[in-house]
């Protein structure tokens, strides 16, 4: 056995003894542990390939924090650092608690697993579960932090179960054990859909646990590299366990921001006036936008608007919305604008735009 995979090993059996003991060994017994697991593999060199690694089923979680990047820009090193590792240091009781195996820190991010590198049946609950007791846990770490005039930190988190390969990557230098595959791309992508407080879970994960989980209606998001859209629902709670996710922030859809020309004309007493004006769209969710406008537009006054999509190759017509808000900003108007009537195909055509915009560009 290499060193790489006798690290991993040795790492691997530490956590055990941490479950069951509530620390690792320590010390000369840290040093004697490696000794008999040297001795017992004879020591010999092996080099890692494609041997080392099966197919397996496995649920995979990530949990990524939302806005640190903010609160990093606003806050001192000191106090950002020691907030993260509180962050960390909770996450990493829970998972263990729940008989997860952390795959790795990512920043401010968490990827864990379930069903590797040992497979339980209750693989899935236990997943789940685990989300809503990070979710829960984050819920009690803002309500501390705020009564000591520290940052709050909110989480979004996706799971997924499907086939991954699982085991060791890397060379005789540097090797670790981590899962690899298509499944693995997807939860990534489930994880960046998901607002603050909340846990978005695929279908294949809801089909395993359905009659143990309360979840919102399907809604089906486009992912990037699959033709067709993939079904997710958003986990509220566990009723045998009298678990209810906190959500932290209650809103219909993702929002971007982007800055996009938009044109739009008036209307008034249901007839639309003929002047055409233009604007640019700041902020974009599915059911409305924050725009900067050109003119005063009174409140809860009605507009028709055309918006270009063309990142996607896409345009929504014909759609009508309703002014909310407008504030004077300089010599120009922010204008909250709610969208009252969109055509299907409009309708389709925003969603995509968003969740194309929400996974990057860069990745297409």
């Amino acid at each position: 056995m290499n060193e790489s995979v006798l690290r991993d090993t040795l790492r691997r059996v530490q956590d055990i003894i941490a479950k069951e003991t509530g620390a690792p060994l320590r010390g000369d017994a840290g040093k004697q542990l490696g000794n008999v697991l040297r001795n017992v593999t004879g020591g010999s060199g092996t080099s890692l390939g494609s041997e080392n690694f099966l197919s397996c089923e496995v649920t995979i979680l990530l949990a990524d924090l939302r806005g640190f990047t903010s609160v990093s820009a606003a806050h001192p090193a000191g106090i950002v650092l020691g907030v993260l590792n509180q962050f960390l240091v909770k996450m990493s009781e829970i998972v263990f608690r729940h008989e997860g195996t952390i795959d790795k820190f990512m920043g401010d991010s968490i990827m864990v697993l379930f069903g590797t590198p040992s497979a339980r049946e209750d693989d899935v609950r236990r997943a789940l579960v685990c989300a809503v007791d990070m979710q829960i846990a984050m819920d009690q770490l803002n309500q501390d932090n705020k009564q000591l005039g520290m940052p709050e930190l909110y989480m979004g988190i996706g799971i997924n179960t499907g086939t991954v390969m699982a085991g060791l990557l890397g060379s005789d230098l540097y090797s670790e054990y981590t899962v690899i595959g298509d499944e693995v791309n997807l939860a990534s992508r489930i994880e960046a859909f998901s607002l603050r407080g909340q846990v978005l879970i695929s279908q294949s994960s809801f089909d395993r646990c359905r009659d143990f989980v309360e979840t919102s209606e399907a809604m089906d998001v486009y992912v990037k590299g699959k033709p067709n859209p993939v079904r997710l629902r958003e986990m509220l709670a566990i009723p045998s366990l009298r678990k209810v996710v906190p959500r932290q922030e209650i809103r219909r859809s993702p929002r971007v921001e982007v800055k996009i020309p938009f044109s739009y004309q008036v209307m008034r007493n249901k007839i639309i006036m003929p002047e055409l004006y233009k604007g640019t769209i700041l902020d974009i969710s599915y059911h409305g936008v924050l725009a900067e406008v050109e003119q005063q537009l009174d409140r809860y006054s009605d507009i028709k608007l055309d918006l270009d999509l063309s990142l996607i190759g896409y345009k929504a017509t014909e759609i009508y919305a309703k002014i909310l808000k407008t504030q004077k900003s300089e010599d120009r108007y922010l204008s909250g604008i709610e969208f009252t009537s969109v055509s299907v195909q409009s309708n389709v055509n925003i969603k995509h735009f968003i969740q194309f915009l929400i996974q990057g560009a860069e990745n297409q």
